[in-house]
């Protein structure tokens, strides 16, 4: 359990314990269906925790020459690189850290192909596919859309494919279990299948929740093991980001003030969701607080909370308590790991949370405390 008297606020805290236990998840799928599960490092990038999760998997995925430097650097392997769209000047970062690069469009693949055959480095080729069929209901997540940038859609593709391509990746999936997964596959195969005898592999994107609490891993396992007996050529990828940090950690801030507007209280944070919670606005979607109840109680305290920010749609509403919030009382929002840091702003200088881990033995490891040189760089 936290000790946050020992935290300095406020602060993403990961919990090694809960990454841990993640990541032994994570492990047993890849060994028990045979496949190869990367990290999306889009999802989390706090390199210093890459020594951890090296213990389990053995590479990860980027979606940027940035992601891909730093995960090779970091990481310490080859990375598999996909981006919507490569230009000139990022693309030789690209080719010194990827084995794998993967296009999002034809001419994509035919504009740089030829440089990667010329390249002292061994990198596979793959091209995105959409199977223009997803069960997400959140269309800010949903990559087969109408009109989608993501991904080739079957009448693009043609009936071959160019020279040089060794794989097909798709990703239509968003926080979702393994029956979304049966049912993509379903639609993959069907449109695209004429084409897996000439791949080597096929890489099935992120999105899958393996570890939340209720996710089926022994179906998912099922569906892997089956598909590999019907392609046994095939090298299976996964690469989830949330999967690997869902309920590992918090945000914790403290109240600076209350205020009331016609009955409604409203607790100020030293924090802001547009800045440090993004996810929750963007989705939308509402965090659950450590120690309130998610609706409103009648007989109880309820309060909406506000960043401390000047935008005015900067808060969400309601939690009840069982007692009355005062001025210094900690908060903490719960699962605040995946994708929250990585989207963080210092939108109106507001201080930026300390990054940090709890250890499994009780004892606060600080990866980056925060200050005033931090939000004045960025600019200059």
């Amino acid at each position: 359990m936290i000790n946050f008297s020992k935290v300095p606020l406020p602060a993403y805290v990961i919990d090694e314990k809960l990454l841990r236990k993640n990541l032994l998840i994570i492990k047993s799928v890849q060994e028990q269906a045979e496949v190869e599960i990367i990290l999306a490092i889009k999802a989390f990038s706090v390199w210093k925790v890459f020594d951890i999760i090296k213990e389990y998997i053995d590479c990860t995925t980027a979606s940027s020459a940035w992601e891909a430097k730093l995960s090779f650097e970091k990481f310490g392997s080859k990375v598999h690189t996909y981006s919507p769209a490569y230009s000139e000047k990022n693309f030789s970062i690209i080719k010194s850290c990827s084995s794998h690069i993967i296009f999002n469009s034809l001419s994509q693949f035919y504009r740089f192909h030829k440089e990667i055959l010329n390249s002292p480095n061994k990198i596979s080729c793959g091209l995105r596919i959409n199977p223009e069929y997803s069960r997400v209901k959140i269309n800010l997540c949903n990559t087969t859309l109408l009109g989608s940038r993501l991904g080739i859609v079957k009448e693009e593709l043609g009936s071959g494919l160019p020279y040089g391509v060794d794989g097909l990746h798709f990703h239509t999936l968003f926080e979702s279990d393994s029956y979304d997964l049966e049912n993509t596959l379903k639609h993959v195969e069907n449109k695209f299948g004429n084409f897996f005898s000439k791949i080597k592999w096929l890489n099935m994107g992120g999105g899958h929740l393996i570890t939340k609490k209720g996710y089926n891993v022994d179906h998912l396992i099922s569906i892997l093991q089956n598909f590999k007996k019907k392609y046994p050529h095939l090298r299976i990828i996964l690469e989830p980001g949330s999967a690997f940090f869902w309920e590992t950690g918090v945000l914790a801030s403290s109240i600076v003030d209350i205020v009331k507007n016609n009955g409604i209280l409203t607790a100020i944070l030293d924090i802001s969701f547009t800045c440090h919670m993004p996810d929750c606005l963007e989705i939308p979607y509402k965090p659950k607080i450590r120690g309130a109840c998610q609706k409103l109680q009648n007989g109880k305290y309820t309060y909406c909370f506000g960043g401390n920010s000047c935008l005015g749609g900067d808060f969400m509403c309601s939690w009840s308590f069982d007692k009355e919030l005062q001025i210094g009382d900690i908060i903490v929002f719960e699962d605040m790991i995946h994708y929250t840091i990585v989207k963080t702003t210092m939108f109106n200088g507001i201080h930026h949370p300390n990054l940090c881990m709890w250890k499994v033995n009780d004892t606060l490891e600080m990866y980056k405390q925060f200050d005033y040189n931090d939000y004045k760089n960025r600019m200059s």
